[in-house]
C-alpha cells in the first residue's frame, strides 16, 4: 500500500465514523427534532476547534451476533477544544448507534476524556442521548458506568461538570449526570429514570408517560435533579456556554471576569420603596437582585423549584458571584425542606469554584408543618448551615425585611461566618415575630387590659421599633452597616473588592460529615 492509498483509506474510515448510525438513522434523529451527536459538539465549540480522540474505536462483544455490527466510535464522540477560547473536554453520546448504548470500550472512551480533563485542570461536558447499558455486553457495561461515576465523584469540586440530558437517560446512566454540578434538560425530548414506565407499570399498576415520569419539567419543578429545562438542543447547547462564562476552569482558578459597562455607583431610588410599608404584604426579591447586578443581568437557577427561594450568577464590577435570596412571594420566603436542599447544594458549589456568595434575607422562619418534620426538615435545614460554615469564598449578606429565629442565623449571618452584613432599615432580626413574641412577653398584660386589641397592637409597635429593627442588631456588631437600600449596589462592590484577597484555611481533618 503506497501513501495515496494510506490516505486514501483514513478518508474511507473517518467518513464511516461520522456517519454514525448512517443516514437512515441520521434522518430519524433529525425527525424527532434532535442533533446528532457530532452536530451538538460542533454547535456548542468554537469553529474548527474540536479535537477528537479515539474515533476508530469498536467493541469486543463476540455474543448475539455482535461481532457482525461494529461501528467506529462505538455509539459515542469523545474530544476537546474550546469554548470561547476556554480549554473543555467533551463526550457525545450517539442514539444513532446502538442507541447510544453503553459498552465496554463506549465507557473507557468517556473515562479517558474525564482523566484528562483532571490532569489539565477544564471543564467536562456530557450530553446525554442514550438508552443505557448495551444489554449484550451485560456486567461489562456495568462495570464501565461504574468507572465514570467513580471518576464523575474524583472530578467533583476540582473541574466544573455540565450534563446536558437531549434524549433518554434511564436506569444507571441517571447516576452519572446527578454526580455532576449541573443538569440542563430539553423539553419534550428527554427524560431521566431509575425504573420506566413499563416497569412501574408491572410493580405498581400506575399508568404514566415518560414525560411525566422523568421529562425536563418534571425533573425542574417537582423533583430538582436538574437545574434548567430548555425549547430545543441549541438553546441546552446556549445555556451551557452561558454557564461556563461564571466558572473557572478549575477550584484553582477564580471565575473569568468580564470589564463591566455599567457603572460602579449606580443607586437605584425606587429600592427605597420596594419593602412594603405592611411586613405581612409580599414583594418580588428579584427587583432587588436585578438592580443591583452589572447592567441587571441575573442568571435564575432552578427557577422552577423551591421557589421560595432563588439562586443563581450574576456579576458586579464584572467579578462573577452567586446570589442566595429568599423569595417572599412564595410561602413568605420560609425555608422548606425543598429550598433548603437548594441553597445548600449551590452554596458548596460556589465554595468549590471560588465564586463569591451574595445573599439577601427575608426569611420569618423554617415552614411549619407536620410534612416538614417528618420529612426531616431538621436535617434538611442544618444542610444549609453546613454549607455556609464550611464556606471559605467571601460572603456577603444583606437583611432587607425579617429575619427571624433560627432562620436568622441559617441565611449567611455574622454567627455562620460572614464578612459582611448590611440591613435595610426596614430589616427585623428578632427571635420570632413581633406578633408572636408580644403574646408570649406580654399575655398577662394584654389579657388584664381594658382594651386588648388596643394593648396588643400598641405593644407589637413599641416591639419592632426596640427590639426587630436593625440597630439593635448593629449596636452588637451583628450587623456591620445599616444601608440606604438605593445604595445596595455600590455598597456589595466596595465589600467585594475588599475580600477579594480574602484567604481562610479550615480545620485539617479527611472530610467533614454533611447531614445528608
Amino acid at each position: 500500500m503506497d501513501i495515496d492509498e494510506k490516505i486514501s483509506e483514513l478518508e474511507k474510515r473517518n467518513l464511516e465514523a461520522e456517519q454514525g448510525g448512517g443516514p437512515r438513522r441520521i434522518e430519524e434523529q433529525h425527525a424527532k427534532g434532535k442533533m446528532t451527536a457530532r452536530e451538538r459538539i460542533h454547535y456548542l465549540l468554537d469553529e474548527g476547534s474540536f479535537q477528537e480522540i479515539d474515533k476508530f474505536v469498536v467493541h469486543r462483544c463476540h455474543d448475539f451476533g455482535m461481532q457482525k455490527k461494529k461501528i467506529p466510535g462505538d455509539g459515542v464522540v469523545t474530544g476537546y477544544g474550546t469554548v470561547g477560547g476556554r480549554r473543555i473536554f467533551i463526550f457525545s453520546q450517539d442514539f444513532t448507534v446502538f442507541g447510544g448504548s453503553l459498552s465496554g470500550p463506549f465507557g473507557e472512551k468517556v473515562c479517558k476524556i474525564m482523566d484528562l480533563a483532571i490532569k489539565v485542570g477544564a471543564p467536562i461536558i456530557g450530553l446525554n442521548d442514550s438508552g443505557g447499558a448495551r444489554i449484550q455486553e451485560g456486567i461489562v457495561s456495568l462495570g464501565s458506568y461504574g468507572e465514570i461515576f467513580r471518576r464523575n465523584v474524583k472530578a467533583s469540586g476540582v473541574v466544573p461538570q455540565i450534563s446536558v440530558i437531549m434524549g433518554p437517560c434511564a436506569g444507571g446512566a441517571v447516576y452519572s449526570p446527578a454526580l455532576t454540578d449541573f443538569i440542563i434538560m430539553v423539553k419534550d425530548t428527554s427524560n431521566m429514570f431509575i425504573t420506566g414506565p413499563q416497569v412501574i407499570k408491572a410493580v405498581t399498576s400506575e399508568d404514566v408517560t415518560p414525560e411525566e415520569l422523568g421529562g425536563a419539567m418534571t425533573h425542574n419543578a417537582k423533583s430538582g435533579v436538574a437545574q434548567f429545562a430548555e425549547d430545543s438542543d441549541k438553546a441546552a447547547l446556549d445555556r451551557v456556554r452561558e454557564l461556563l462564562g461564571y466558572l473557572p476552569q478549575n477550584f484553582r482558578e477564580l471565575p473569568p471576569f468580564v470589564a463591566s459597562t455599567d457603572d460602579r455607583g449606580r443607586t437605584d431610588k425606587s429600592l427605597n420603596r420596594v419593602i412594603p410599608e405592611n411586613p405581612k404584604l409580599p414583594y418580588d426579591m428579584k427587583d432587588i437582585i436585578h438592580s443591583v447586578l452589572d447592567n441587571n443581568h441575573f442568571l435564575e437557577i432552578q427557577e422552577h423549584f423551591a421557589r421560595n427561594l432563588i439562586i443563581g450568577f450574576g456579576r458586579l464590577n464584572g467579578h462573577a458571584v452567586g446570589i442566595v435570596a429568599n423569595q417572599p412571594r412564595f410561602l413568605a420566603g420560609c425555608l422548606d425542606i425543598n429550598a433548603s436542599m437548594k441553597a445548600s447544594r449551590f452554596v458548596r458549589m460556589c465554595d468549590c469554584f471560588n465564586i463569591p456568595l451574595v445573599t439577601f434575607v427575608d426569611v420569618p422562619g423554617f415552614l411549619p408543618g407536620v410534612n416538614q418534620e417528618h420529612g426531616g426538615i431538621i436535617k434538611h435545614g442544618s444542610k444549609v448551615i453546613f454549607a455556609y460554615c464550611e464556606a471559605t469564598v467571601p460572603k456577603i449578606t444583606v437583611i432587607t425585611r425579617k429575619a427571624y429565629g433560627g432562620a436568622y442565623d441559617v441565611m449567611s449571618s455574622k454567627h455562620h461566618g460572614s464578612d459582611i452584613n448590611y440591613a435595610y432599615p426596614t430589616a427585623e432580626i428578632a427571635v420570632m415575630g413581633p406578633e408572636g413574641a408580644v403574646n408570649i412577653i406580654f399575655r398577662k398584660d394584654i389579657d388584664s387590659s381594658q382594651d386588648p386589641e388596643a394593648t396588643r397592637e400598641k405593644l407589637v409597635k413599641e416591639y419592632r421599633n426596640n427590639f426587630a429593627s436593625p440597630f439593635k442588631a448593629a449596636e452588637l456588631g451583628y450587623i456591620d452597616q445599616v444601608i440606604y437600600p438605593e445604595h445596595t449596589r455600590p455598597h456589595l462592590i466596595h465589600a467585594l473588592m475588599m475580600l477579594k484577597d480574602k484567604r481562610e484555611a479550615l480545620t485539617e481533618r479527611k472530610h467533614g460529615n454533611i447531614p445528608l
